[in-house]
């Protein structure tokens, strides 16, 4: 059973890395939550890997639907071959969540923070 402090902490030790997304709103949900090198997918697929490639570590956030499963495969096949390493920590931790759209994410965790008893409320690091 995922613990949201899980959630948190790995959030914390991925706001660094380059972040890539599918749409706008993507991008404002996880500005709310800290990340700041934030890159939607805004050209050609093939563009976007020449435009990451020299990343040494980065995350694929795309939706945890079907479209978005294909667009993760296609670039954790591309950035992997290329030496760029993927990290999948926070999205294996999402796929525990009933959140299903990137979009979501700082949504959900705002409505857990609400429903949580005040003595088990989360400490999180700004």
């Amino acid at each position: 059973m995922l613990e949201l402090d899980d959630l948190y902490t790995e959030i914390e030790n991925c706001k660094h890395f380059p972040v890539l997304v599918e749409g706008p709103r993507d991008v404002r949900s996880l500005e709310k939550l800290g990340f700041r090198h934030i890159i939607r997918l805004d050209k050609p697929l093939y563009a976007m890997v020449e435009q990451l490639e020299h990343e040494e570590e980065l995350l694929i956030l795309t939706d945890l639907d079907d479209h978005g499963r294909k667009l993760y495969k296609y670039f954790y096949d591309e950035f992997t071959r290329r030496g760029v390493r993927v990290n999948n920590r926070l999205r294996l931790l999402i796929f525990q969540t009933p959140v299903r759209h990137i979009e979501g994410l700082a949504r959900y965790l705002e409505r857990q923070e609400i429903a949580r008893p005040a003595d088990q409320g989360l400490k999180k690091r700004d």
